[in-house]
């Protein structure tokens, strides 16, 4: 029979593992580092993997398939164990979406002699890069989103206390990572209530995109919640605002 099904474009894939866990029908798995699809009878081709491919390699394509096997799938769901767990590449976990709880009031740290004391982190989830967050990531709801250049953290030292405290942050360089981020940043606006948004950039000209990708988003999402944009200086200082 003619239906849509996935179709994925190894070349494109990098093998990070998101479209496993969105796929419910476990229709996906890693194999040598590449998504492929284990069945067509397990795929519903209504493509709820599509959005969480940060490289766009998954797409849809009307083809002759086997026809989508509830029952089948119901079996195949019943004896798989931790997908993700098992089959991201290099064997790691690293893009599994996951809440950070980090304490409110983290017990003191005695230093070594002539050393001052380790700052406390207030990274609040994992993964933090734009390109690997899930746009359904439950730490979304209700949450104080911080839009981080990624130099900014090497540039200022006191990021953690002074921007990620307190919110959700996500990072990302317009430059190297060669992507327009405003889509994702639409669907992350889109499905999720945010009390604020943060862009935390650099002075460089390059580092405009961010903003620009953010501000598109709250345009596109209809959402005009409260925003603003700080820029950090190369030698780490804040510029007025």
């Amino acid at each position: 029979m003619k239906r849509k099904i996935v179709k994925i474009d190894e070349e494109k894939c990098t093998g990070c593992g998101l479209c496993v866990d969105a796929c419910h029908e476990g229709a996906l798995q890693l194999v040598d580092g590449k998504a492929k699809l284990l069945s067509e009878s397990y795929c519903d081709g209504l493509g709820a993997c599509l959005p969480e491919c940060p490289a766009g390699a998954i797409t849809l394509e009307e083809r002759d398939a086997t026809a989508f096997d509830e029952e089948a799938v119901k079996k195949h769901m019943e004896t798989r164990q931790n997908p993700v767990l098992e089959k991201l590449a290099c064997g790691c976990p690293g893009t599994l979406a996951r809440i950070i709880e980090q304490p409110e009031n983290p017990a003191p740290v005695i230093p070594a002699a002539g050393n001052a004391a380790p700052a406390v982190s207030q990274l609040r989830q994992w993964p933090c890069q734009i390109k690997l967050v899930p746009v359904n990531a439950p730490y979304f709801d209700n949450a104080s989103l911080l839009v981080a250049a990624d130099c900014t953290a090497y540039a200022y030292a006191n990021i953690h206390n002074d921007f990620m405290r307190n919110k959700i942050t996500i990072i990302g360089c317009p430059k190297l990572d060669d992507i327009d981020y405003t889509e994702k940043l639409t669907g992350i606006l889109k499905a999720h209530e945010l009390k604020s948004v943060t862009v935390l950039r650099m002075e460089v000209p390059c580092c405009s995109g961010i903003a620009n990708a953010v501000k598109q988003a709250l345009i596109n999402s209809g959402k005009m919640i409260p925003w603003r944009v700080v820029t950090v200086t190369t030698d780490g200082k804040i510029m007025e605002e």
